[in-house]
């Protein structure tokens, strides 16, 4: 499998498994696993997050899309796993198998929402032209093919999709910093990812693409601006994507809410997005728009934004 020569430490199939914890109380490991149909008519996540210094899992997961309501299942306090990745609880089953050599995951979930209504995944991520770890942070995004099937409620849906996966591990201030987050894939079959932090200076923030032909690239020069509605939601957001400039529009929200250890609140929106390309090429993936405590007044206007 090929892997982007762009990191900082030497990535290897060990990365796939779990790393030895940090001593900062904030240190956590996180999968994420996204889909996106491909006329955007649904699209969902799975998200575990384990904090063993915190001594629990956050476990999020969710089906939504422009016409439907959507189905979330959240869980910020999960009983942390004595090993490995599987969460049991009273309300669902959730696991994840690893191919040891990065080119499928495997997700399965089988549960019930808070409103009472089953939501069950049986879900796999083939990797489409490789991995892309991060300069300068232990983290790596696998643009992939999903299929398999998702359950919401009585009905099944057959999903034939693409998304994105990725692993991160160290310390995630959750009630600390701001940042925008995409990934998607166009019509004409390039996959694109773009990620910009605020962290009060002008970086060359990362980003890749995968073009149809199958070849990934990295692109240094990521940057976004976005519009917010008066609900603090984001209406669109133009993302500077180094020789193929994006707007995204959100389609369908799936946000979560997340409580420090010390009481903190921080909104994390997430959306199903529409992404129309300056050159007319449109496609279908996810954004997220993280809005620690008070984060208008500490820099978000640095992300670009218009007022």
């Amino acid at each position: 499998m090929k892997i982007v020569d762009h990191g900082t430490w030497p990535l290897t199939p060990a990365d796939e498994s779990l790393h030895t914890p940090g001593a900062e109380p904030l240190w956590n490991e996180s999968y994420y696993y996204d889909f996106a149909a491909p006329d955007g008519s649904y699209g969902g996540y799975v998200r575990l997050g384990l904090y063993p210094n915190w001594n629990r899992a956050w476990y999020w997961a969710c089906i939504v899309g422009p016409d439907r309501e959507p189905l979330i299942l959240v869980d910020d306090f999960a009983p942390l796993p004595s090993e490995g990745t599987d969460l049991k609880t009273e309300a669902y089953r959730a696991t994840q198998t690893l191919s040891p050599d990065f080119a499928k995951a495997h997700i399965v979930l089988d549960g019930v929402t808070a409103s009472g209504t089953r939501l069950a995944f049986d879900l796999e991520w083939t990797t489409e032209g490789g991995v892309y770890p991060y300069k300068d942070l232990p983290r790596y995004e696998v643009p992939c093919k999903v299929t398999g099937t998702v359950t919401a409620g009585e009905e099944v849906i057959a999903v034939d999709a693409s998304g994105e996966r990725d692993h991160s591990w160290g310390e995630r201030d959750w009630w600390g910093v701001s940042w925008l987050w995409t990934s998607g894939r166009l019509d004409d079959g390039t996959y694109f990812h773009g990620m910009q932090a605020n962290i009060g200076i002008p970086l060359a923030w990362p980003c890749f693409q995968v073009s149809p032909s199958g070849t990934l690239d990295h692109l240094d020069g990521f940057s976004a601006e976005t519009v917010f509605g008066a609900d603090d939601l984001p209406a669109s957001s133009r993302l500077r994507v180094p020789g193929a400039p994006l707007t995204a529009v959100p389609l369908a929200f799936a946000s979560v809410d997340v409580t420090s250890p010390t009481g903190q609140e921080a909104v994390f929106p997430r959306a199903l997005c529409r992404f129309t390309a300056d050159d007319g090429r449109v496609g279908y993936g996810w954004a997220e728009w993280h809005q620690p405590p008070a984060w208008r007044d500490h820099g978000w206007s640095f992300l670009g934004e218009e007022r």
